[in-house]
């Protein structure tokens, strides 16, 4: 699987938009566009930081703290 493929599944596996998805990573959403596209590509370090992330807050939302984005 290629970066642009990874960073569009861990966005669709949120249920979330472009334009949500970008609010909740502070990504631009022209930047996600691209990425998604294949117009452009991220360092290969962003999808894991991303998916940790994503991680994250599955954990500590079990664990009954929400995470809020400040």
């Amino acid at each position: 699987m290629d970066i642009a493929e990874r960073i569009k599944q861990l966005r669709e596996s949120t249920g979330e938009t472009r334009k949500e998805f970008s609010f909740h990573t502070g990504i631009p959403v022209r930047t996600l566009e691209d990425w998604e596209a294949g117009r452009r590509t991220p360092p290969e370090y962003i999808p894991r930081l991303i998916a940790y992330q994503i991680e994250y807050e599955k954990v500590m939302k079990s664990r009954g703290q929400d995470y809020e984005q400040k």
